[in-house]
């Protein structure tokens, strides 16, 4: 392909202008702007030493003083500070102070580790990261340590007022006056790193533009002052617009330092939260701590529900509990592609990923990039305002674009008569056996509707004759037991073809899951391999 296949056409762009969907600002400039309309707007953060509270108005403000003295660093717009800090207070700062000296932002998820984190900041070019002393069980200045020479990482900056050797402390680093700004709302805002299965990490590149017509998606139809909770880690692609939805359209918003089912129940209930999204895994624990504290959840307007296979089941409960589940799918690189709303049919909500979000086109491709017909699977497609400018990896960006700037997703799916979208499985995410291709995905959402089954994961147990044979790894809910022959008859009741079957059965206590709550099939099939568990009788 050639290289400009991720370039959007320039009717798009002025179409999105046209649509208020594009704003020729920064987010530096929107931050600014944001703060003077709406000073008094909460950021909430609850954490292992208690909750504390700032104000856009204060937040700006701390932030400004901030990019004086990065600037007085030697920090210039358009270079890449790095940061690796937890979600909460200070993260939001430091937000604000990238955004305000106009650098690019690499916010990098806590469970990158030096060899991840090398990669990342080499690949990034970054000038300066930023990292507290200790977070949890977590030595920064030991990952740090074992760093090797990066020579466009000019600065090591430690949070607090005690570095060690070759570093700085963040609050020693002397005042200085931020100048004046040229901003860019076409230039590199922000840059996140996926976790990738056998490869590195891929460099996530957005604009102002990008995000800021993700935010305005967010924030159609909603009261400025309706509560918000972002469950999210820093580093996540929703846990970054968690603290952006904040410092750009001054919604009240409560930050975690770590998910805490209880506790979110406990303020939600407090704050009568109307938003929030998350995983399954997210909504179950809110569910269950919400009944087993006798907390109200009927605050929310709706729970935006996605990232991973979700359970019909799930959804039709909180409907019985008077919560609007909606699903929604996007990813870091087009945040939010498609959403159910509040008032769609409740079987749409229940089997589709919704439809596309204002200034978002979706397509189904075959292998040659063709467009199917309405409800055959194939590719998903997207294109739209919110999507990113591109991989910091150019082999990647040729794989991954259409002629007319629209991205492969990875991501196979069928869209009904209607324009909703079904997330079906991901491309590469199948089990061959005997030559035949069987949809991880379609397994793991009949292993839900089996009794006793709380979460499931399908992954391919090696077999000499037939290459793979289907491994069904399950948590149970509390006191129920389930065999391979339960599966078995559960199989043969819905009436699935036996080859879609599991034959291997492994109950865990819990699973392997990325900061954002997704199961890690990759380290789930290195640690049961590891452990012989995957052996066939």
């Amino acid at each position: 392909m050639a290289g400009n296949e991720s370039v959007m056409p320039e009717q798009l762009q002025t179409g999105w202008r046209s649509a208020g969907l594009w704003a020729d600002e920064s987010l530096g400039q929107a931050m600014a702007r944001a703060a003077r309309e709406r000073p008094h707007a909460q950021l909430r953060f609850h954490g292992a030493e208690g909750e504390r509270v700032i104000t856009l108005g204060e937040l700006h403000a701390e932030g400004l003083k901030l990019a004086g003295r990065l600037h007085a660093l030697g920090l210039r717009p358009g270079e890449v500070l790095a940061m690796q800090v937890p979600a909460g207070i200070e993260n939001a700062i430091l937000t604000q102070a990238a955004a305000a000296l106009g650098c690019t932002l690499l916010q990098i998820v806590h469970i990158y580790g030096p060899h991840e984190l090398a990669h990342i900041l080499a690949d990034s070019g970054a000038k300066a990261l930023i990292v507290p002393r200790r977070w949890r069980n977590i030595d920064y200045l030991d990952r740090l340590a074992r760093l090797p020479d990066l020579p466009a990482l000019a600065h090591r900056i430690v949070m607090g007022a005690e570095a060690s050797d070759g570093m700085l402390a963040l609050d020693n680093l002397p005042d200085g006056d931020l100048p004046e700004i040229v901003h860019d709302p076409d230039g590199l805002a922000v840059l996140l790193y996926t976790s990738g299965t056998t490869a590195a990490p891929k460099g996530v590149r957005h604009s102002s533009r990008s995000l800021l017509a993700e935010l305005k998606a967010q924030g159609l139809g909603r009261k400025p002052d309706d509560w918000v909770l972002s469950p999210w880690p820093s580093g996540h692609i929703a846990g970054t617009l968690g603290v952006l939805g904040h410092a750009l359209l001054g919604r009240p918003t409560i930050l975690l330092e770590s998910w805490d089912a209880a506790l979110a129940a406990r303020l939600v209930d407090r704050f009568k939260v109307a938003q929030m999204s998350g995983t399954p895994f997210h909504l179950s624990g809110l569910m269950e701590a919400a009944e087993k504290g006798g907390y109200d959840l009927g605050s929310f307007e709706q729970f935006l529900i996605g990232a991973t296979t979700v359970p019909p089941a799930l959804v039709a409960a909180c409907e019985a509990a008077g919560i609007r589940c909606c699903r929604c799918y996007g990813s870091t690189e087009l945040p939010t592609a498609t959403q159910c709303v509040p008032a769609d049919p409740l079987d749409k909500r229940l089997g589709t990923d919704g439809r596309p979000n204002p200034g978002v086109e979706v397509r189904i491709v075959g292998d040659g990039g063709e467009d199917l017909p309405v409800g055959t699977e194939g590719e998903v497609a997207v294109r739209g305002a919110e999507r990113f400018l591109g991989y910091t990896d150019p082999e990647l960006n040729a794989a991954s674009f259409l002629p007319g700037g629209w991205f492969l997703t990875g991501d196979i799916g069928r869209l009904d008569p209607e324009g909703y979208l079904a997330i079906t499985d991901r491309k590469k995410d199948i089990i061959i056996r005997g030559g035949e291709n069987i949809s991880s995905r379609e397994v793991e959402e009949l292993l839900l509707q089996v009794p006793g089954v709380r979460e499931a994961a399908a992954i391919g147990a090696p077999d000499a004759r037939l290459g793979e044979r289907i491994c069904a790894v399950v948590t149970l809910a509390e006191g129920a037991q389930v065999t391979v022959a339960d599966i078995d008859e559960a199989f043969r009741r819905i009436g699935v073809a036996r080859q879609k079957t599991p034959e291997l059965l492994i109950v865990v206590e819990e699973f392997p899951r990325t900061p954002s709550g997704k199961i890690q099939k990759a380290e789930l099939r290195r640690e049961l391999g590891a452990s012989g568990r995957l052996a066939l009788p």
